[in-house]
């Protein structure tokens, strides 16, 4: 049975299987493009949280939710910093992807993100589903002033909060001027997305390499983070003599940045780093590359 045309997911872009693609050259024979995400949230201490690690007493919900509030203000207050830690004392940048109102909730961690040079990505202006947002024309709009504002230049990138997407957002993201998305986990090379206001490309993302998905809804040990990593990347590596490839490390800080995960975080970077023909990229550089391959 075929499915409808108009907005359906399918119309974004066309079926071509990775081996009958135009072929992609990465700098210095690289095999991977290694991209990290540090994302960073809102969440507001007057809603339900958007994830939780204690169940509440009976199984009702409860507000204000201290113990969950505080379990992500955690991350802000400590996990953060070691991250910041982590990736520069390996000369490593990363992708920025945070709400636009943490620009004024956490100055001090925007700051040291911008200072460290890092790529700032839209992430929805408070850490929201998309389709509960009720203008996400001015909601993308707020995310991107905010961004503007404080690094002086607008973000090129977008991350939707829990990757949600309803039928207009992407349009709503092109004619806002952002170039790439993070939100199609469909793939291990970039891919043009087709919109009212021509293409947006898609810069493989992973709910795999993931530490919401590992630590917090699968609930895998410390170091699933560097196994699964390790294994990742050793296969991408592999692939990547054929057709080069890209993978995404996404982490947050209430979760990697804890004291019995952090040193695995740090074990993966050290395990990619060994290797030669790795590229560590922001998604912006990503993109950069790509559009240099693939013209419009």
């Amino acid at each position: 049975m075929s499915e409808p045309v108009g907005n359906s997911l399918r119309n974004r872009l066309p079926y071509v299987p990775i081996h009958r693609r135009p072929a992609l050259k990465l700098p210095n024979d690289a095999r991977v493009a290694v991209w990290t995400i540090v994302n960073v949230e809102n969440w507001s201490p007057n809603g339900a949280m958007p994830r939780a690690v204690l169940p509440p007493p009976m199984g009702q919900p409860l507000l204000p939710d201290v113990p969950n509030w505080a379990w992500h203000e955690y991350g802000m207050r400590v996990g953060f910093w070691r991250f910041l830690d982590a990736l520069g004392s390996r000369n490593l940048k990363a992708t920025f992807a945070l709400n636009g109102s943490v620009c004024e909730l956490y100055p001090e961690a925007c700051e040291a993100a911008r200072d460290a040079g890092w790529d700032f990505m839209g992430h929805g202006f408070v850490q929201k589903p998309m389709h509960k947002v009720e203008d996400q024309k001015s909601a993308i709009a707020d995310t991107i002033a905010a961004i503007t504002k404080f690094t002086g230049k607008p973000p090129r990138g977008w991350e939707s909060p829990g990757l949600t997407e309803t039928d207009e957002t992407l349009d709503l993201l092109a004619e806002a001027g952002i170039e790439y998305v993070a939100d199609w986990v469909l793939d291990e090379q970039p891919l043009p997305l087709k919109t009212r206001h021509g293409d947006i490309i898609s810069v493989p993302y992973t709910v795999e390499i993931n530490d919401v998905v590992i630590s917090a809804v699968q609930q895998q040990p410390s170091d699933e983070i560097l196994r699964r990593g390790r294994d990742q990347f050793d296969r991408l590596y592999l692939d990547g003599a054929k057709a080069p490839r890209v993978m995404a490390i996404s982490i947050h800080p209430y979760l990697t940045g804890v004291p019995h995960r952090i040193k695995y975080l740090e074990m993966l970077y050290d395990y990619i780093l060994g290797h030669d023909r790795v590229v560590m990229w922001t998604g912006a550089e990503i993109l950069d590359w790509y559009r240099w391959q693939v013209p419009a």
